[in-house]
Parts: structure tokens; sequence; C-alpha cells
């Protein structure tokens, strides 16, 4: 009796389960039963792929999708070999499985959450073209030729002759405007891949886009949540980098991966041309006009790149200093001065903190609600699991937490994210009363999924607070509410009548979408052509529908043949580096690479 259960135990197994599906999903894939394998899905399902099967990076939802993605990819891609990477887990009634397998021409991994009428969230993932692999481990390159050999050039010598022919006698298969995170990352990817590639920047050095900042910024994100790809930091890294510390990282990395990164050089114009598909970039590199011809043009100049500066009647009059955060030289010049900063997410706040900590009178100009999260809870319990050196301890590595927030379809995110914002709301209350005391408007996100959701919706309209929501509990730190209607000579002046007397006005308000690059340097029709960037199509603040399951237009083709996007945070740097850097590769190569489900524009900006 007691081995007859045992036995019935052992097939009902997470294990079994998993290979059950999966050797049933391959069967009907093989056989081209796209009816069969669209039925191993729940009714309530979601299949995110990365490039794997689709080319794109692209989510569909239920089973019609599903077939509709299957009788699309399948015939080119011919999946196979499904298997899992290591043993099944089972929670709620929910299996959770690491997976495996290959494609035409690719190796692949995934993940997959299993109910009891199937499949609920598939993630397939394209980690590397087989014919194409990256030269590292056994492949790593050696670095040198033993034997005598005539006229041999060192590795400095060929470095530096790689840099004089590049743009001139030999032109990038890729051009990657802005020398940032995300363009270094994307540029060591390149590298490693072999694609012929070149990051424009138009500073002198690479790090600078953090240097030039107001010199109290700091990372709100820890340690492990911001690694570069194949270069970790060290153990001894901070938990939270200062400004100059990342910026100095930035320039030892591009320099330690080879980047090949062109500095004090700005592109000032761009053009497409359809008979060649090749693009004509003009840039001005250190008073030198240089026209590069490459195939792909990638804009990596950020998804908070390009300032929103306001036009306030009255600006001109303003007898005091003003200008845009991304702008702001830090608090030194204004002690003892009045200060009035216009905005109340994560740069008001830490400008507003800086300039009290050297003696200014700074008010806080709030003119909507905002999302504030401690920094030690969201640490805790937002983070704790994938990015900290207890997850670290738990045998969590960076890679594989990356692919635990990939798994999650962005349809149901919230409902993960709700949860950990009803802990945090919980354990901080008081420190909600107080900031209510003080006047200060606060929100949850329209769901109530706090700040992650409100990033990936809209990139605003929160603060990580290390310090500066206390200041503003305490009433350090003054407020006042509603929108700026004029400036005069000396002050700001609201809707309501209000004057803010001022010796400095701080516009913390925002940047706009990364198409406004494209209109600056390749015109309004081709910015309108593959529209706006970032959001969902969630339908909440500021992120418009209608739904759309993936970042708009990001790491992905567009609309504009041969014009992508690459930015976000550090992680989205790091890990949508690979998917962008793959498909660049297989163009490169010349591998067929049909886009299925390319993105609809609904809106322009």
């Amino acid at each position: 009796m007691t081995q007859t259960m045992d036995a019935a135990q052992r097939e009902r197994s997470p294990q079994t389960r998993v290979d059950d599906w999966l050797a049933r999903f391959e069967s009907a894939l093989v056989a081209r039963d796209v009816g069969a394998a669209a039925s191993l899905f729940a009714l309530d399902s979601y299949w995110r792929d990365l490039v794997a099967f689709t080319w794109n990076i692209k989510t569909v939802e239920g089973r019609d999708e599903v077939a509709d993605l299957l009788t699309a990819c399948l015939g080119d891609t011919d999946p196979s070999g499904f298997r899992t990477t290591e043993t099944p887990s089972e929670a709620g009634g929910v299996i959770e499985a690491w997976i495996e397998f290959e494609t035409a021409v690719g190796r692949a991994t995934g993940h997959l959450r299993l109910k009891d009428e199937g499949a609920w969230t598939l993630l397939t993932s394209l980690s590397e073209l087989k014919d194409f692999p990256e030269p590292r481990g056994h492949l790593r390159p050696r670095g040198t030729r033993h034997g005598a050999i005539a006229n041999r050039r060192s590795w400095a010598e060929e470095r530096e002759l790689e840099q004089e022919q590049l743009g001139h006698d030999r032109q990038p298969f890729a051009v990657v405007i802005g020398g940032g995170q995300g363009g270094i990352a994307l540029g060591a990817r390149l590298r490693q891949l072999g694609v012929p590639a070149l990051v424009v920047e138009r500073n002198d050095r690479p790090g600078d886009s953090w240097r030039k900042r107001y010199k109290s910024l700091c990372l709100h994100d820890p340690v492990w949540y911001d690694h570069l790809p194949y270069l970790p930091f060290p153990d001894n890294w901070p938990v939270f980098a200062p400004k100059d510390k990342i910026a100095d990282w930035l320039e030892m990395y591009t320099r330690v991966m080879e980047v090949p990164y062109w500095t004090r050089s700005e592109v000032t114009s761009a053009a497409f041309d359809e008979t060649s598909e090749t693009w004509k970039v003009v840039v001005n590199r250190g008073g030198e006009e240089v026209v590069l011809t490459p195939r792909h043009l990638v804009f990596a100049t950020g998804m908070s790149g390009k300032p929103n500066l306001p036009s306030f009647p009255g600006m001109d009059e303003f007898a005091g200093d003003q200008h845009h955060s991304s702008q702001h030289p830090g608090p030194d010049r204004y002690a003892g001065k009045k200060a009035v900063v216009v905005g109340s997410n994560n740069s008001a706040h830490d400008i507003c903190a800086a300039l009290w900590e050297h003696g200014s009178d700074v008010t806080m100009v709030q003119r909507s609600s905002t999302h504030v999260v401690k920094s030690d809870s969201l640490m805790d319990l937002g983070l704790g699991d994938l990015y900290s050196e207890r997850a670290v301890r738990a045998g969590m590595t960076t890679d594989k937490a990356d692919m635990v927030f990939a798994s999650l379809p962005y349809r149901i995110m919230h409902e993960f994210q709700i949860p950990i914002y009803d802990q945090i709301r919980e354990r901080d209350a008081d420190f909600y009363e107080r900031l209510a005391k003080a006047g200060f408007e606060h929100d949850w996100g329209d769901d109530g999924s706090g700040l992650f959701m409100k990033y990936l919706r809209r990139g605003s309209g929160y603060y990580i607070d290390v310090g500066a929501a206390e200041l503003v509990a305490d009433g350090k730190i003054k407020l006042a509410h509603g929108q700026v209607d004029h400036l005069t000579r000396t002050g700001v002046v609201l809707a309501d009548g209000t004057e803010l007397d001022a010796d400095l006005v701080v516009y913390a308000t925002g940047y706009g979408s990364m198409n406004g690059w494209v209109a600056d340097l390749c015109g309004q029709e081709m910015a309108d052509r593959v529209g706006k960037c970032w959001g969902l199509g969630s339908g909440t603040t500021k992120d418009p529908g209608p739904w759309e399951g993936e970042q708009r237009n990001m790491w992905k083709p567009t609309r504009q043949p041969g014009l992508w996007f690459h930015g976000g945070n550090l992680h989205q740097s790091r890990h949508y580096s690979l998917y962008l850097a793959l498909q660049l590769k297989a163009r490169y190569e010349g591998l067929p690479t049909p886009v299925y489900g390319l993105q609809e524009v609904h809106h322009l900006a």
C-alpha cells in the first residue's frame, strides 16, 4: 500500500508534471499542430517571448493569441529539445520550472508557471545564436599569436589602428547615439558579438552623463540591481553608489570592455535612405564633420534623456538663477538663498534635501500627488528576494533574478506588487501619517501597486526616500501646492495667487519621450512614424491605452526600419541589451529575422 502511494505521488510530482507538459508541447510543435499546442495553455494565460520565436519582444494572452503566434512563427523557429534545467517547485497550486530549448538558429532559456488547467505563464528567451556564440569561457580569445611574426602589431597598436579606421576607412554596422549606461552596455554586448558598432557621445568622457549631475546624486537602486554585463561590481562596492563613482566605473568599463567610443562627438542630423537601406549620420566630432553610413541607428539617449523645460510667463524677467534639474550644479552657491523647486519626484526631493543641508530656505511646489517609499522598506520587501545580499546567500544570481522579473507578464505584474506595498503601508504607517499632516499629497499608484509599476507605466510620479521626505514631514522643506502661473522678477506665482520669493528656481519637471530626440535629428515625420517610447498602455495616469503589453518601442524593432531605442535603468540596460544585441547580430550575419507583432503606433509623444 505504501509503495503504491509513493508511486502515485512520484507520478504527480512537479518534475513529472512539467516533463509531461514539455513533452506534449514539443510533440505538438513538431507535428505543427497549433491547436494542440495552444490547448496546453490555461484559458487565462500569458506567453512572453524575448526574441526566441518572434524576433521581437512580445507578449500574447490567451489560447487564441498563442495560436496566432505559433501559426506565424513556428515554421521559421523550429523549436526542439525542451527540458528543465533544475528541479521544479510548487507553491499555492502553481508549479514553477526553469527550462531550456533550441530553435533553428539559437539556444534559448525560459520559465514556465503551470496550473492544473495548463500553462499560466511562459517565458521564452533567446540567449545565443548557435553559429555565432560569444567568445567566452572555453571560446575565449587567446590574446596573442605565439611564434615569430614579421611586422607584428601589439594589442595597443591594433586598437589604435581600429580607432583610426572606424568611421572613416571602415563604416560601423550600427551607430549608438548616447554613451551613458545604456549605450555603454549595448556597445559592450555588440563588441563581444563581433558586430562593428560605434557609440557616439557628446560629452568629454564616458560617465559624464552622471558626473555632470547635481553633486549629491546617488543611485537609489541597490548594487545587486545595477551590475553591467560581463563585469559585476566588486563585493566591496557600496550599496548605493555616488554619481561620480558610477561615472568612473563607466569610464573604466568602456576601456576594459574595448567599447568603440567617440567622445566630444554630437550627432547633428540623421536620415534614412530607403533605396540603400542605410543611414546618413552627420557627426560634429570636435569641430570636424564626419559622415557615418551604418545600417542601423540606436537611440540610447535614455528614457530620462530629453528634459521637459516648461515655458512660464515671466521666465525672461526673473532676476535669479533658473534651470532644469538636469542642469542643477549643486547646492553650494545657494547657501542662505531662497530656493523654489517645481516638482515632487526623485530629483526634486534630492535637490531640495541638498539645498536644505547647505543652508537654503527651500520650498517644494507639489503639482500632483507623488508616491513615496522608504528605501529600507523597498530594499527589504520589494527587492530583497532577488537583489540583495540575502538573495546572493540563498543562491540567487543576477541573471536568474533578471529572468524572474522578466517572467512576470506586465498584464498581471501589479497583482504581485500590490501585496508588497500593502506590507510597506503597514510597516511605515507612522511615516505616512506624518507626511499627510505636513500636507504632502501621497498616492500608491492608480491600483495600489506602487513604485515599480509607476516606473514601467509612466517613468515618473515617485520618490525613493533616502532622507528628503523626512525633511518634508518635519516641515524643514516647505510645501506649496498647485500649478505655476508665472514668474516675476523676484519669485514664482502659483495659480491660486500664492507668491513664493526665490533667488533660485529649479524645474524638476521630468523628461519627454525618447522619440523627441528622433524629431530633433531625423524630423517630426519619422518621430511620428515610430511614436511614443515607454509605457504599457495600461490606461492609468499618464499611460494612455490601448493595452500594448510591452514597453513601447524599447529594445525591439520599430515602424522605421533600422531604427532602435535602448534605455532604462541600469537593470534594464544590462538585461535588455542582450536581446537588442542579438537582434542586430542576426541582421549583421544575414540571418532571416521575420518580426511577429510589430507594434502599432497609438501615441505620437
